[in-house]
Formats: structure tokens, sequence, C-alpha cells
């Protein structure tokens, strides 16, 4: 997968934790997050599981997004999950993100 801007939302499990972040290179990211690299909220609940992505054209609009959804409430962000991934499928896999 190419270098593209993006937000992503990981989930510890079917409406388990959520964690919103952004980045360039989601493969990368994705492989930090397994492997326990980065440090935090999300290593700390476990949220591994790859279940939503938005693609953006610049960084700035990325970020902007990511700030946008992380105010939300949780229901709201559980209810964009399921929008398209009602089972909470692990994306990563069909992306082939996965070691």
């Amino acid at each position: 997968m190419a270098k593209q801007p993006c937000v992503y939302i990981l989930a510890s499990g079917r409406r388990g934790y959520i964690y919103i972040g952004v980045t360039s290179n989601l493969a990368q990211r994705v492989w930090q997050h397994r492997t326990g690299a980065i440090e935090g909220f999300a290593k700390r609940r476990n949220c591994k599981r790859l279940v939503r992505i938005e693609m953006f054209e610049s960084m700035y609009d990325a970020i902007s997004r990511e700030k946008q959804l992380k105010h939300w409430h949780r229901e709201w962000k559980i209810n964009l999950v399921e929008a398209e991934n009602p089972d909470w499928i692990d994306l990563s896999l069909e992306l082939r993100l996965r070691e």
C-alpha cells in the first residue's frame, strides 16, 4: 500500500475499546500497533483490530478529521464503524497488512 494520509480506527474487539489515529503509512502504523512498538492507549487497551480507514488527499485534512472524530461520543464512533463494518472484521487481513 502506497503512502497516503488516512485516519484509522483500531478496536480491542467488537464494541470494545476504540482508538483513533492518523498516519501517512498505514501498513507501518498497523505493524507498530500489533508489535507494541507504540506506547499509549492502544497498547494498554490491546487495540489491534483495524476496523475503519478513511483516506485523504492531504495530511492537514486527515488530522482535521482525526480531531473531529476524537471529540465524538462513543456511540457515534460505534455507529460510524458499524455503518461499513457491522461485524468489526479486521480490515488489515483484507488489505494484507498483517505479518
